[in-house]
């Protein structure tokens, strides 16, 4: 591979890929890959996006306002770097409106960087995925301009932002989007859940699935085995109860805001 060719394979790459492609022949040095970086970005073939990182430009283009892929730039924070929440569900095509948070999870500590107005931020796995070892769970292959992208499933997605939802916009956002996801395979759903162990998550995945049991044709079976883990005590969906009406769902045992019972934001204007 040549080094044009390189460019052209990775729109958006890490100092240490295009190290690797240096030293592939034995004869470049770092300290040649640092050099032949430094002029290709004087002369406007490259942007540094922070330290590290880097895209490629299109020839004849402004360095400075050339569109760069943000799922790419996401993509390249963290070696493990995997999208999720809200990200995943705009990677996915499912997310009702677009946001300048980029959620990546990873086992890595990255800084928050702001680029172009935009905000990527890295977080670990939920807990119980890394006490077992198990952060790849629900983590599939995408792809964006020809470069693989790690991106939780569908059914990852709906747990983690279920489980999350102020990390996907809050509760309208959220349930918008997932209701937006016309399949997903239940037993990955349930695994998944359960294996988070939060009984509150599980009742709100539940809640979900009963909500939209005809469209995803959810059987009683399945929504016994998720009530058999659900919280003892009532508990709230959101902590925040002055934003008006709340209903208890006795099958969940759940208090659910009003407007998302009624989904108000439905309503004629």
């Amino acid at each position: 591979m040549n080094l044009q060719t390189f460019f052209f394979n990775h729109p958006v790459f890490t100092y240490d890929e295009f190290k690797e492609f240096c030293m592939q022949d034995g004869e470049r040095s770092r300290r040649t890959a640092d050099s032949l970086l430094a002029y290709h970005i004087n002369v406007g073939h490259l942007f540094r996006i922070r330290r590290g990182i880097l895209s490629t430009v299109p020839s004849g283009a402004d360095p400075k306002i050339a569109p760069i892929d943000p799922y790419l730039v996401a993509a390249k924070m963290a070696p493990d770097a995997v999208l999720g929440y809200h990200t995943a569900l705009e990677f996915h095509g499912k997310a009702h409106s677009v946001n300048n948070r980029f959620n990546i999870l990873t086992s890595s500590t990255i800084r928050k960087t702001l680029f172009r107005g935009q905000a990527f931020i890295g977080m670990h796995h939920p807990k119980p995925l890394r006490d077992a070892g198990m952060e790849s769970t629900g983590v599939i292959l995408g792809e964006r301009m020809g470069v693989p992208i790690q991106v939780t499933s569908f059914e990852r997605t709906l747990v983690d932002v279920l489980d999350k939802p102020e990390l996907s916009g809050g509760w309208e956002e959220t349930w918008r989007s997932i209701e937006s996801i016309e399949y997903f395979d239940i037993d990955k759903v349930i695994k998944y859940v359960l294996l988070l162990g939060k009984a509150t998550t599980i009742s709100k995945v539940g809640f979900f699935l009963d909500s939209n049991r005809e469209r995803l044709f959810v059987t009683n079976d399945i929504l016994e085995k998720l009530r058999a883990h659900c919280p003892k005590e009532p508990h709230y969906l959101e902590r925040d109860t002055s934003k008006g009406k709340s209903h208890l769902v006795s099958g969940w045992n759940i208090i659910i805001p009003e407007r998302l019972l009624e989904k108000s934001w439905e309503e004629p204007l």
